[in-house]
């Protein structure tokens, strides 16, 4: 393959059928032979090695927001809000903000979130049960719409307060939400997107003054009560870091559960460990989100002058960090294309790292653990429907999940 037949950053999406069926093909050869390679029309460095992505994304000198780039960087600010004067915070979440206002926001949100998830473990059994209970298993069903999609929204749903009888049009606004990650929909989609976030919206503000009124046992009243003790965070800030929370949480916990159960189902071997000693789970989990993991890749900007791997990078340029081609870096994982759930435990790097650490990593970690052992306990000859088919992966860029996973128990 000569230079300029490396792949473009389109072409390490799900939007292109090899990519789709095989990324590590692509990501291999990538760093392998150029593991740090300039996109000019996207406007990005391309880096595909373990030692170099987890060191950037653990720097934390480094910007997040796509604002600050040059304005070659094409990629890089697709996703930033037009400047019309309002704050970065009121348009953006945590996950693209940098200090103060990333700190000043993540630090009450995590004090809050993680001591719900803290105590969540049994809403979270019970959410799984009753998505296993609701499956017709007389015959052939798809996991992913009847239990990998709706228990991560139920579960994240319950921690916010959402009460039971709204979860159906809660769900449908997740889903809406969901679109809003994918920069090349359709019309349509971009109209359900909009009345989804209109919705969502509309439920948050309305949730948060009945909360101040009358606080519930559920993270929006405890995000209320913050504040109302003197913790910065505005309202609209609030609300967008709370649906961030919610579509973020639920697309890559979906994934992680449906890409989980596949491995196994397709690893026969590794699934009798587990079952062997379901004290595997922890480790099965971390294994799955190396081999492989929800998100594709993450993004920073030079905030100096520097040098990677002799490649010169000016202040502004933009990089995009493969965290899937760091998680099967033979340098750093031994025969990394094998799934084996008592590997020698050394850190992927699925949630990113540094100060953007993914704030849902401690929750999707229980889910998937829950979601997994109760489910081959409840179905102990769980098997593809269709063995000989090959997997239907989504198209979302940057994401990568089963549109079906039919399954005979």
């Amino acid at each position: 393959m000569a230079q300029d037949d490396f792949p473009t950053i389109l072409q390490l999406t799900a939007m292109d059928a090899d990519y789709r069926a095989d990324p590590h093909a692509k990501l291999d050869d990538l760093r392998a032979r150029c593991p740090v390679r300039r996109d000019e029309m996207a406007g990005t460095f391309i880096l595909t090695r373990y030692g170099d992505v987890r060191g950037l994304v653990s720097d934390l000198t480094l910007w997040r927001g796509g604002e600050r780039a040059e304005p070659e960087a094409r990629f890089a600010k697709m996703l930033v809000a037009p400047d019309d004067g309002t704050p970065r915070s009121e348009t953006s979440s945590i996950l693209t903000l940098d200090d103060p206002d990333h700190g000043r926001i993540r630090k009450p949100l995590t004090q809050a979130f993680y001591a719900r998830i803290a105590k969540s473990r049994a809403r979270v059994e019970a959410i799984v049960d009753k998505a296993l209970d609701a499956i017709d298993a007389s015959k052939p069903f798809d996991l992913m719409s009847t239990f990998c999609v709706p228990v991560p929204i139920d579960a994240i749903a319950t921690i916010l307060g959402v009460d039971g009888e709204r979860l159906v049009e809660f769900r449908d606004w997740s889903e809406g939400l969901i679109l809003g990650l994918n920069p090349f929909r359709t019309p349509e989609e971009t109209e359900r997107m909009e009345k989804a976030s209109l919705a969502m919206n509309d439920y948050f503000v309305r949730t948060m003054d009945e909360r101040r009124a009358e606080p519930r046992d559920d993270l929006i009243s405890d995000m209320t009560t913050l504040q109302a003790q003197g913790a910065p965070i505005s309202d609209t800030e609030l609300r967008i870091n709370l649906t961030a929370l919610l579509v973020g949480g639920n697309l890559t916990t979906t994934d992680l559960i449906g890409n989980g159960v596949r491995l196994f189902l397709t690893n026969p071997d590794q699934l009798a460990k587990l079952r062997a000693d379901p004290g595997l789970i922890g480790p099965a989990v971390e294994e799955i989100l190396r081999y492989e993991p929800p998100v594709d890749a993450t993004g920073r900007v030079a905030s100096r002058d520097m040098e990677i791997d002799g490649c010169p990078i000016r202040e502004t340029q933009a990089f995009t960090l493969f965290l899937r081609a760091a998680n099967r870096d033979p340098e750093q994982f031994e025969d990394p294309h094998r799934f084996d759930i008592t590997r020698a435990r050394k850190p992927h790097v699925a949630f990113g790292g540094g100060a953007h650490i993914c704030i849902g990593a401690p929750l999707a970690r229980l889910e998937a653990q829950v979601a997994l052992i109760k489910l081959f306990e409840r179905f102990p000859n769980l098997r593809l429907a269709n063995p000989d088919t090959p997997p239907v992966w989504r198209t979302l860029p940057f994401f990568r999940g089963l549109e079906r996973l039919d399954l005979v128990a």
